[in-house]
């Protein structure tokens, strides 16, 4: 190849962004109600949103009140080459309809059910897509299932990077040496063992990790977030996701008057046990009344937001990165590249350096040198989030409507069809070309599919004998 025709690659390589994922964030922008489309809005600005599987391994080994999970569920026995053979369509459709670059959550029962082979392949499958995997769990499984998720027959990595969402609160019933939790306390050494595995894998085969912390809040634990985070804030987590219960799912497990436990008073519970205010209005992630944000990082044992959304300056860096960095894809970009397409960027808008270097000032003030130093210069990022899900009752009647291209004149449909239409998380109906919100699909397709699953992939009933003994 002669020097022109490198450059040429070169400057194709490291442009800024890919016109394909900018059209697609042209798009979203385009289907988000008039009510999200506030300046902190991320959707169609710097992504797409989440994306998810469904219908691969809807089976759990763990019983949770409340569950998301329809009654047929846990009648489907977990298959590998179901799993491969199905998310190797959703993402296709996915890619297809949300461009090269998105978070996807291989997400449907308990991951950890799938063979660790089957397990990577899938998880190669949807990097093959452009996606950035999620594997969510209970996180009741072994050591030895992880490094043999990590690594090959041959013991070389398969990945440089795994990123695991674990669920854990006292309400899911079954785990490995303590079958009914009495407390989240009681949960702390579990919570610890979880991290310390992949600790372990990074130190012994350098395999790099993200972990998130799930927990579904009821008024039966909404006063015990606060000690969740508190105890389990240096454990290794880089997100803390909180999920307010809702009625959808298996009605069986509904035990509790969930709604007590309003989206303020969980917030609430966060702020505490964060030890600060968390002000989720800096940046919005699809509808505020689905998803509350704030994302910022530890300093010792002290939280503080990257932007101070009470500073217009900070907000004003807000807004600068949207108009200068928000096209470019940092899903999935090795760091080198990553650095080249950030350089040419600050190249064309060199007042971006002035902008930074304010903004740094400001965060070391805020943070303050003393404690910088005390801690090495030791900074954790750490976001904390809360989704909403929206009750069956509502989301039935509301999608049906949107289907025929209505809108309710009741406030609380209407309600949820804006949250729907905003909605941050989606799956894939490769049949019908269609993506759905995650609510929709637990609480109107879900009961349809898993009696489909129940006969497609059915237990096998495995009886025991008695041993006979020999005369």
């Amino acid at each position: 190849m002669g020097l022109v025709a490198t450059l040429r690659a070169l400057a194709r390589t490291t442009r800024p962004y890919d016109p394909e994922f900018a059209e697609a964030m042209e798009r979203r922008w385009a289907e988000l109600p008039d009510v999200v489309r506030t300046p902190g809005q991320i959707i169609g600005r710097h992504g797409v949103g989440c994306e998810g599987t469904h219908g691969v391994f809807p089976k759990c080994n763990l019983k949770c009140t409340p569950c998301y999970h329809s009654r047929d569920a846990n009648q489907v026995r977990v298959d590998g080459p179901h799993t491969r053979e199905q998310v190797a369509a959703q993402l296709g459709l996915l890619r297809k309809l949300r461009g090269p670059r998105a978070h996807t959550q291989l997400i449907g029962g308990e991951v950890s059910l799938l063979p660790p082979d089957d397990h990577a392949a899938t998880l190669a499958i949807m990097r093959e897509h452009g996606r950035e995997p999620m594997s969510f769990t209970h996180g009741d499984f072994d050591y030895d299932y992880l490094k043999q998720l990590a690594l090959g027959p041959d013991g070389t990595k398969r990945f440089a990077r795994l990123s695991f969402a674990a669920h854990f609160d006292k309400f899911m019933y079954g785990r490995r040496g303590i079958e009914r939790p009495e407390s989240e306390r009681a949960l702390n050494p579990y919570r610890r063992r979880f991290t310390a595995m992949f600790a372990r894998l990074r130190r012994e085969n350098g395999v790099r990790y993200f972990l998130a912390h799930n927990m579904t809040v009821t008024p039966g634990n909404l006063d015990e977030v606060a000690n969740v985070i508190r105890d389990s804030r240096d454990l290794g987590f880089g997100m803390f996701s909180f999920q307010p219960a809702a009625f959808l799912g298996d009605e069986r497990r509904w035990k509790e008057e969930y709604r007590q436990a309003t989206p303020d008073a969980v917030w609430a519970e966060v702020e505490r046990g964060a030890g600060t205010r968390l002000d989720y209005n800096v940046f919005h992630n699809g509808d505020v009344r689905c998803n509350r944000s704030a994302y910022g990082f530890y300093v010792g044992d002290r939280w503080f937001p990257f932007l101070d959304g009470d500073d217009p300056r900070d907000l004003a860096v807000r807004d600068a990165f949207f108009r200068r960095f928000g096209k470019v894809s940092f899903t999935g970009t090795p760091p080198a590249l990553l650095a080249a397409r950030l350089s040419r960027v600050i190249a064309r808008h060199p007042g971006t350096i002035a902008i930074a270097l304010g903004w740094l000032t400001r965060t070391v003030r805020r943070v303050g040198v003393g404690r910088l130093l005390r801690n090495r210069f030791r900074i954790r990022p750490v976001t904390f989030i809360m989704h909403m899900f929206m009750d069956a009752k509502d989301v039935a009647p509301a999608w049906e409507l949107m289907q025929r291209g209505e809108t309710s004149d009741d406030p609380r449909l209407r309600e949820t069809q804006e949250r729907l239409a905003a909605c941050q998380y989606s799956m894939a109906h490769p049949a019908d070309g269609a993506l759905v919100p995650a609510c929709v699909q637990h609480s109107v397709l879900d009961p349809a599919e898993n009696a489909q699953l129940r006969t497609l992939l059915p237990l096998v009933e495995v009886r025991t004998h008695p041993a006979v003994k020999e005369k």
